[in-house]
């Protein structure tokens, strides 16, 4: 189950299915300002660079770091997945001196971010082992078997699919992700099984389920189904709360989905701290769930 919480007025998404500290950033709680507003994540949609510094700042204050202490990822649309260090922390503003869609790592206190504007953002975590990744998973990145490619180089640090947890956070849903017959028949190409992922109009456009294709991807890589949580939220019906690219025809910003191991990873224990729902903050949307926070030890 997907809750959202206020702290310091960030607005974010969390799952339960995973017992680690992450968050998939929505549009409330930062300073960017028009069509950027105002958690804006992404520093070539022309936003002031001391805005989109100040909104990391934020956002990696969740974590505990500074807005220069994250890996990020460089995303092409490709299904290159890149395993980060602590060599890889990145100076927020510069240049990404690599290109991968997916990052995965086995290092504690390493902030990890993938970014989103309908694409399908997945979180991987695997406490048993210590490894994490972040995948953006857009429609291309997807077919191309990125997931494929995001297990594969976390069971090299020792993760186990079966040990795996996955959160799949708020993108387009099969209700707005209205496709030719492209899109289909590359998913089709890759799974196999589509049962239920297409529907297809009278006007020959097929809508497509594509974060459940994701999902379906990482069952058949041996990732349990109980341990899979999916986001009901669309980007585009809920366009005021998310970056939606579709929505905007690309004026629009990004958000990101972020997650971290704990210093005293990996860990078997987790506790749960359910303080009462912060109030909201001005101009944020309102807060349907309690803040929930984790404590691994």
């Amino acid at each position: 189950m997907f809750i959202e919480h206020n702290e310091n007025g960030v607005i974010y998404m969390a799952s339960d299915i995973i017992p680690l500290r992450h968050a998939f950033t929505t549009r409330y709680g930062g300073v960017s300002r028009g069509h950027l507003a105002t958690l804006n994540l992404l520093s070539d949609k022309g936003d002031e660079p001391e805005n989109v510094r100040e909104n990391y700042r934020r956002v990696a204050a969740l974590f505990g770091v500074g807005e220069d202490d994250c890996a990020v990822t460089r995303q092409v649309h490709g299904n290159t997945v890149r395993i980060v260090t602590e060599a890889d922390r990145h100076k927020c503003l510069t240049p990404v001196p690599y290109e991968a869609d997916g990052i995965v790592t086995a290092t504690p206190g390493l902030p990890i971010f993938c970014f989103t504007a309908d694409c399908v953002p997945v979180l991987l975590c695997d406490t048993e082992h210590g490894v994490i990744g972040a995948v953006h998973c857009g429609w291309r990145s997807s077919a191309a078997d990125i997931l494929k490619n995001a297990l594969t180089q976390m069971e090299s640090l020792g993760a186990k699919a079966e040990d795996i947890r996955a959160a799949i956070g708020p993108a387009i849903g099969k209700c707005c992700f209205e496709t030719d017959d492209d899109v289909p028949e590359a998913v089709t190409a890759w799974l196999g099984d589509t049962a239920g992922l297409f529907q297809k109009r009278a006007d020959g456009k097929t809508l497509v389920d594509l974060r459940g294709a994701n999902a379906r991807r990482l069952m058949q890589l041996g990732v349990p189904a109980g341990q899979i949580d999916i986001s009901d939220e669309c980007t585009i019906c809920s366009h005021e709360k998310y970056f939606s690219h579709r929505y905007t025809k690309g004026r629009r910003g990004g958000q990101a989905a972020v997650i971290c191991l704990d210093s005293k990873a990996p860990s078997k224990t987790v506790s749960f701290y359910f303080p009462a729902a912060a109030e909201k903050s001005e101009g944020s949307a309102p807060l349907n769930s309690p803040m929930l926070y984790f404590a691994i030890y």
